[in-house]
């Protein structure tokens, strides 16, 4: 999350738009306008820590756009987080949004704070404090938020409790990545690695490939990964490397498996942010790796969804001749001089904000549900969630094919136009 000019996400998102803006020929006003988010809110949140002390932790909500519908984005807790990061984010958010067809713009919140250090009551506090700061400022007509790196449905019911505290009533809609039963929507945990293989199923077809005849390594073992890898080797997929963060030595390593991981027994070693014990991989037979060696992985598949600037310049030449699909589940994972080698070598790209729209067109669906107090099974969630991915890919495939674009550009100037044209047709611009 470096805030430097050499790989600050920010930075790279807006160099992302202004190809597409050039392509789309916008006009300077439409340009100025999603070029930078509409507004920002830097808070601070004094919480009485457990020693008694009062430690004041910094927060942001940021709103890049709103002229398809009432905000949408996650809310990361990390202890690196940057406003910038969150700029691009929210920005991002907007294009995802867009691009999978649903009516919602873009944002993104975060406190700069590690859920590893903290206790439960203090995670509590941070959620209720960030809540009191925005109430005026997010809510279900508004800006909806959700979970994100290291925060999960607790720490959404805990923010929904405080907005209904003080605004009064009941409010489901305000916030989704809610538990089951509790205004949550079922296949809302699966959806964002689901999503991820529904879009990477399509990709393969017009290759005249299956699933099944392919292996991958990923990077990451958060909820994302683990959803994407349990739906990949569902379809006959093999995963054969998992990276991980190790919070006591606060580095990355990666496990790996001469034939396949297996998903459940790793889970069973596994922290709830994503953190596999080490000592207990070693036992099980694993091969322990630094944690950057996923990428050179002798697989077919690619599959980033950790955290952004991962393959960038310096080490997209670690990647195997093998590799013909990267498939972002990630934000922002490839930086534009690594997306550019990638398209020399032939590489398939299928950018972070279509593969990894599954959760937020999840969220949607929650937000709908939520809302009309009407719950759908599992099955209708997933089935609705696979169609709008599947429509989403085909309508950036077709357009990359009738234009000549990589599959990011495409999916770019899909978004972009969308949200371009209900700027222009609000009289914004």
């Amino acid at each position: 999350m470096s805030s430097g000019t050499a790989l600050n996400p920010y930075v790279m998102a807006q160099q992302q738009f202004d190809l597409i803006a050039d392509l789309l020929e916008l006009g300077q006003a439409v340009r100025a306008l999603l070029r930078q988010p509409m507004r920002e809110h830097h808070i601070s949140i004094p919480v009485r820590m457990d020693s008694g002390e009062v430690h004041v932790f910094r927060g942001f909500r940021i709103q890049h756009n709103d002229a398809l519908g009432p905000c949408k984005g996650g809310i990361r807790f990390h202890p690196e987080e940057t406003a910038d990061s969150i700029r691009a984010l929210s920005m991002w958010m907007t294009w995802k949004c867009a691009v999978a067809g649903i009516p919602l713009g873009g944002a993104k919140g975060g406190v700069i704070c590690d859920p590893y250090r903290l206790s439960a009551r203090e995670q509590e506090g941070i959620c209720r404090g960030w809540v009191r700061q925005l109430a005026k400022d997010v809510g279900p007509q508004c800006d909806v938020p959700a979970p994100d790196i290291m925060t999960d449905s607790v720490h959404m019911l805990w923010m929904l409790d405080e907005f209904e505290a003080i605004h009064g009533g009941r409010y489901p809609g305000f916030i989704t990545g809610k538990p089951v039963g509790m205004g949550g929507s079922l296949g809302r945990t699966e959806a964002t690695g689901y999503g991820i293989i529904y879009v990477l199923r399509e990709a393969l077809k017009e290759k005249g490939l299956a699933i099944a005849d392919t292996c991958a390594a990923v990077q990451g073992f958060g909820n994302v990964a683990q959803h994407a890898i349990e739906l990949y080797e569902k379809m006959g997929g093999r995963v054969t490397t998992v990276s991980c963060w190790d919070q006591t030595a606060c580095s990355a390593f990666a496990v790996r498996h001469k034939d396949r991981i297996d998903l459940e027994q790793l889970r069973t070693i596994t922290d709830r942010f994503g953190g596999i014990d080490a000592q207990q991989a070693q036992e099980l037979g694993y091969e322990l790796i630094p944690g950057s060696e996923w990428l050179s992985d002798d697989v077919d598949i690619l599959i980033p969804a950790a955290m952004e600037n991962q393959i960038t310049a310096a080490t997209v030449d670690r990647i195997s001749p093998r590799v013909r699909f990267v498939i972002e589940g990630a934000n922002g994972p490839t930086t534009p001089d690594a997306d550019k080698e990638l398209g020399r070598r032939g590489i398939v790209t299928i950018p972070d904000f279509l593969a990894n729209a599954g959760g937020v067109t999840c969220s949607y669906f929650e937000q709908v549900q939520s809302n009309i107090n009407f719950f759908w099974p599992q099955e209708v969630v997933l089935g609705r969630l696979d169609t709008t991915m599947t429509n989403a890919f085909r309508s950036v495939s077709d357009l990359a094919q009738s234009r000549n674009l990589s599959l990011r550009d495409a999916a770019y100037v899909i978004a972009v136009d969308r949200v371009a044209r209900a700027c222009k047709d609000r009289g914004w611009v």
